[in-house]
């Protein structure tokens, strides 16, 4: 068959401000496959520019393809969009199937079915095996029933097939890499660079998460191979830098380890950038010098609050002191960090703004990232949001940059005054401005400059989209009215093999283990070489 899949443009600050172009690593992963089953498969990347949806619909009406599939990594915010691409395609090409993906509509799918007709087919949870099938069925002429993890029309009705079975060997799948020209992908400074992913999921049970049940288990990939393959990037395609697309990549402390020390046996030169938890930094401070001889230069830590009754109410895991504690250890290996701070938990008052300011201070981080909490449905924080008032009814906007909730206490011009004020007084200080003059490492160097670059315009950016151009209401409906009751029952969107693969762990979800329940994780978690709590 012939396909065409399209990457979206999506309009948040991070896809339009930077210079730089990631390329779509879940788009990547479900080409390489149906390449490999003999289709014929092109990759439209809108986000270059970006491409208007006129513009976008014209491509696909003149490549007529059999089949489209669309999907993106922000696939909340970007599902207005989508729906837009998938609406005028189907208006040009009344014959064409559009098959759908991510995890929005994974748990979204219902609602999606009914009210969008231009989505034909709804790929729920990973989208490797079940996007072969489902083409594999399209091709023969057969019922889409037989396919696991799908959902369509029957009868005119929204059906939902049972879910796939979990990918168990995550090297069982290649990536597509052909789809795309590396040169027109860069990042960290115009270096060209692509996003990898070691693992998926992640074993922490932090209740706000969108990412955890989507993936169900965490799972690697053989360290071995994954470096071979970044060393292949790198001297093929001339790959500098490497942004690891994991939700904690670093959970198996041995099997995180044989990727460094395999890395490092390749001999290339590369950079490293992610995301981690404070945490497994602290657990392997013994041997952070391979961090820093495999290539890191950046590790983002969500560190999400500064509140320890907070980071208990939201199930994080983590404290305070091991936040400051992972952030030194990185600054004596000669590595960056990033905190990232979530505002909204709770409904904070002014002097709470005050006292996360100096606590932040006192992480004292290279870099900062505030986002706002943003409820999902399939989670178990939507619960506690449920009543809370909406101001932000722009599902485009549902993207961690805008506030969406309303909080009583303090009115949102000054939340967001609040937040950039610390923003401003956090990458100011007089400490940080002297660490990016007096960096001695020059990737490094090169590395934080052009972050106070990209800050410096997303700052200015979000102040003037806040007063000038977005939109908020002043008595909006429930987070429970806007978006339906919760789907936290649905949150594992793939079926759990009996067998688990090694190194996977499972929690429940939304509630916490008491010592008996724990003990069997425990035990599963030391043998992957991981800290047990």
């Amino acid at each position: 068959m012939r396909i065409l899949i399209v990457n979206p443009p999506h309009p948040a600050i991070g896809s339009r401000i930077p210079d730089d172009h990631l390329p779509p690593l879940g788009l990547l992963a479900v080409g390489g496959p149906l390449i490999d089953d003999g289709h014929d498969v092109s990759l439209f990347d809108a986000e270059f520019g970006p491409v208007p949806i006129p513009n976008i619909v014209d491509h696909i009406a003149k490549q007529r393809p059999d089949a489209l599939f669309l999907g993106h990594s922000g696939s909340t915010s970007a599902h207005p969009v989508a729906s837009a691409i998938a609406r005028g395609a189907k208006k040009r090409l009344p014959d064409l199937v559009v098959i759908y993906g991510g995890v929005f509509p994974t748990y979204h799918w219902r609602d999606i079915l009914a009210a969008c007709p231009e989505f034909d087919v709804i790929v729920r949870g990973e989208g490797e095996e079940t996007c072969r099938q489902t083409i594999r069925a399209l091709a023969d002429a057969k019922p889409l029933s037989a396919v696991n993890g799908v959902a369509y029309r029957r009868d005119g009705v929204p059906h939902g097939t049972p879910p796939q079975e979990m990918i168990v060997d995550l090297d069982a799948y290649r990536i597509g890499w052909e789809l795309i020209d590396h040169a027109r992908y860069s990042y960290w400074g115009r270096k060209r660079a692509v996003v990898v992913q070691f693992s998926r999921g992640c074993p922490h049970p932090c209740n706000y998460c969108g990412q955890r049940g989507f993936w169900t288990n965490w799972r690697y990939r053989n360290p071995e191979k994954f470096a071979a393959e970044i060393a292949r990037l790198h001297r093929e395609h001339g790959v500098e830098v490497f942004n690891f697309a994991d939700e904690n990549p670093t959970s198996s402390k041995k099997a995180w380890k044989r990727f460094l020390e395999a890395l490092i046996a390749e001999k290339v030169n590369v950079t490293l950038v992610g995301s981690t938890r404070a945490d497994d930094i602290v657990r392997d401070a013994d041997h952070l010098h391979l961090y820093k001889q495999a290539g890191v230069e950046r590790f983002l830590m969500g560190m999400e609050n500064t509140d320890e009754r907070v980071l208990s109410k939201i199930q994080k895991g983590g404290s305070t002191t091991t936040d400051r504690e992972a952030i030194r250890l990185m600054r004596k290996h000669g590595m960056l960090s990033m905190a990232t701070w979530v505002v909204g938990f709770e409904e904070e008052r002014d002097r709470d703004y005050w006292r996360q300011l100096r606590q932040l201070l006192a992480y004292d981080p290279d870099q900062i990232q505030s986002v706002y909490v943003t409820p999902h449905r399939w989670t178990p924080f939507f619960s506690l949001a449920a009543g809370r008032k909406v101001i932000q009814t722009d599902q485009s906007k549902w993207d961690y940059k805008h506030q969406v909730l309303a909080t009583r206490h303090v009115p949102p011009w000054r939340v967001f005054l609040w937040v950039k004020f610390i923003e401003f007084v956090l990458q100011t200080r007089p400490k940080a401005l002297w660490r990016v003059l007096t960096l001695k490492d020059p990737k490094i160097r090169r590395a934080q400059r052009w972050y106070y670059q990209m800050g410096r315009r997303v700052w200015f950016h979000e102040m003037i989209g806040f007063f000038l151009r977005d939109r908020r209401l002043r008595n909006g409906p429930t987070v429970e009215q806007f978006w339906g009751a919760t789907q936290e029952h649905e949150e594992e969107a793939l079926a759990i093999p009996l067998r688990k693969p090694r190194g996977a762990i499972t929690l429940p979800i939304g509630r916490q283990m008491s010592p008996e329940q724990r003990a069997p994780q425990r035990r599963a978690r030391r043998q992957a070489g991981q800290s047990p709590d």
